[in-house]
């Protein structure tokens, strides 16, 4: 039985879900760029909705929506949205997201911030847990998939923001690059000092403006976090 998981300002409870709440999602809901002010935010791929939380928790937009394909994932978000503070503002679909981006396409409906933890690991990899296979492997969503499917529903000068691993970045860069998303702002990160980088957070728009490059080192020695790293996440974590 997975314990829930507490944040200062919500729970997540991971009990249905193969995909608990890691690193990589708190780190993109922390960091993706808020500033705009955006209206409207989608979280594609929910799995708990620890992202789509962290947004409310940091934004004011209306509509916050996620799209989830696996059905114990997809309750799991629906339940934590519900038990939280803004579980008005929280709405969650169960569809593929090639279904959800079609079907909005053609409502001519767009979204000023959109997210995404993506599955990442090749088939080499895949497991025996098939629901953790979907969540986590590019079978079910391509990053052609989800990037064709971002640029359909982004919003003229809305941003586009995902996590990845590292050898994947130039890759992903290139993909966005022919659907006219070009790379705004990247984020390098790093376990520690000594560690090679294992993920990117990047933030795409439709606009070509100079690249913001930032490096973020997460431990400096085991469960010693650095100053960057307790900054970016003190807002969520019960223990910075």
């Amino acid at each position: 039985m997975s314990k829930p998981f507490k944040f200062k300002e919500f729970t997540i409870h991971q009990d249905k879900t193969a995909m608990k709440v890691g690193t990589d999602g708190v780190l993109l809901g922390a960091w993706c760029s808020v500033d705009g002010y955006p209206d409207s935010i989608l979280d594609i791929g929910s799995g708990t909705g620890v992202i789509s939380l962290m947004i409310a928790q940091r934004s004011d937009a209306m509509t916050i929506d996620a799209v989830e394909l696996d059905e114990n994932a997809y309750e799991q978000s629906v339940a934590n949205f519900e038990e939280s503070d803004w579980g008005d503002r929280l709405y969650c679909y169960n569809a593929t997201f090639q279904e959800f981006s079609d079907e909005l396409e053609e409502e001519e409906e767009t979204y000023d911030l959109i997210v995404s933890n993506p599955p990442f690991y090749t088939d080499a990899f895949e497991s025996e847990d098939a629901s953790r296979n979907k969540a986590r492997f590019t079978s079910s969503l391509s990053f052609e998939d989800l990037i064709i499917g971002v640029s359909k529903i982004l919003s003229e000068n809305g941003i586009f923001s995902v996590v990845i691993p590292f050898k994947e970045e130039e890759s992903f860069i290139a993909l966005a690059k022919e659907n006219n998303l070009f790379l705004n702002r990247v984020c390098r990160v790093q376990g520690n000092e000594k560690s090679e980088v294992k993920r990117s957070l990047m933030e795409f728009s439709s606009n070509e403006v100079e690249l913001k490059e930032e490096r973020l080192i997460i431990e400096i020695e085991r469960h010693q976090y650095t100053e960057a790293y307790i900054d970016l996440t003190k807002d969520f974590y019960l223990k910075m």
